[in-house]
């Protein structure tokens, strides 16, 4: 015999609380049935790192209605730290979630995150937003398979909940991921939500590239304005807006020359990599090319910065053309051609990050 305990169309917070309280209740070899409209391993997951429990779970229907069977085990069972195996969900998904397993953590408690790839974005997220309470320390980087385990050293001092969904201070962050970290999260945010961004200064570098890439697709609000440090939200609005092209018209200028003798080889998806990642991956694949031959990449944002970094380092037998600029995916053929095919006039210099 078991319990049933129905979910459906409850919210992230409902379905914590409803689930936590049932689970409190069950005794130990109790089996309690959870219908969802969702898969409901974050709740469990988090379930077990706040409870330090040991829960078995048989999955009896997968999607589009989720019925998951949840047994109870001996508290001795659990694992200590528990693993997070993020590697199935969404990534849209995985920075809500993780922020939220976070935040039950009690001073001294901890995780292990299993992910696909280095989470480190993770790590400037909870940073910004907690400070230095954050343990962060890697066990395992293979691919695939990456295993951070991740801590509360202590508690984190008190501030207003302002409706932020992440907070990044750039001062805290490497020069070089800056931008492709906050790109990346914008990206994974629903419409209505929004991110804060803490500078030295007004970041207006990447104010620019939002218009270019975004168009009416945010708002921008400068919140705080103090000696050396500016705070600005950045909102995701749910219109599309017509994406403004590229200050630099020789990039599309490039974009429409002598393209049509390539051969794609591959399509290069780097959207679930870290943005210290991405860059390594598409001048590998670059690389790896032989004269006639592209791949296709893909990004969730507009790589407009690289095209300037190959036409400096690649010669003129660099092609790139936009294949498609949609929210959360833009894609750009890159490509090397003959040595003997023209060359277009280089672009202007982008102003440097922040």
């Amino acid at each position: 015999m078991h319990s049933t305990i129905d979910v459906t169309d409850t919210d992230r917070e409902q379905r914590r609380e409803r689930v936590f309280d049932r689970l409190d209740d069950a005794e130990v070899g109790e089996t309690v049935a959870l219908i969802a409209d969702r898969d409901v391993h974050p709740t469990l997951s988090q379930y077990a790192i706040a409870r330090d429990a040991a829960l078995d779970r048989s999955y009896e229907q997968t999607g589009p209605e989720w019925e998951v069977r949840v047994t109870k085990r001996p508290p001795e069972e659990a694992d200590d730290p528990y693993a997070f195996d993020v590697r199935n969900l969404p990534p849209a998904r995985r920075h809500a979630v993780l922020t939220d397993t976070f935040d039950l953590l009690e001073p001294g408690e901890s995780f292990v995150l299993v992910n696909d790839h280095d989470p480190e974005p993770l790590y400037h997220e909870l940073s910004s937003t907690h400070g230095d309470v954050v343990g962060w320390s890697y066990e395992q980087e293979s691919a695939g398979e990456w295993r951070v385990e991740i801590s509360k050293t202590g508690e984190p001092a008190a501030g207003a909940d302002d409706g932020a969904t992440a907070t990044f201070d750039v001062r805290e962050i490497p020069k070089p991921d800056r931008h492709p970290t906050i790109h990346h999260r914008f990206a994974n945010l629903d419409a209505g939500d929004a991110l804060d961004v803490i500078a030295p200064h007004e970041p207006n570098p990447l104010r620019r590239e939002f218009r270019q890439q975004y168009g009416d697709g945010f708002q921008w609000e400068v919140r705080e304005r103090d000696p050396g440090e500016v705070r600005v939200r950045i909102t995701k609005t749910d219109a599309d807006g017509d994406r403004s092209e590229p200050d630099d018209a020789n990039a599309d200028e490039n974009a429409d020359a002598d393209t049509e003798d390539l051969t794609v080889v591959q399509e290069l998806d780097v959207r679930d990599r870290p943005p210290a990642q991405r860059h390594e991956a598409i001048f590998d694949a670059y690389a790896d090319l032989d004269a006639g031959e592209a791949f296709v990449l893909v990004n969730d944002h507009d790589p407009k910065p690289l095209y300037h970094q190959f036409e400096a380092e690649a010669g003129p037998e660099f092609r790139w053309e936009y294949r498609a600029r949609d929210p959360g995916e833009f894609r750009v053929l890159v490509g090397l051609a003959d040595a003997a095919d023209p060359q277009s006039s280089p672009p202007e210099d982008v102003e440097a990050p922040f």
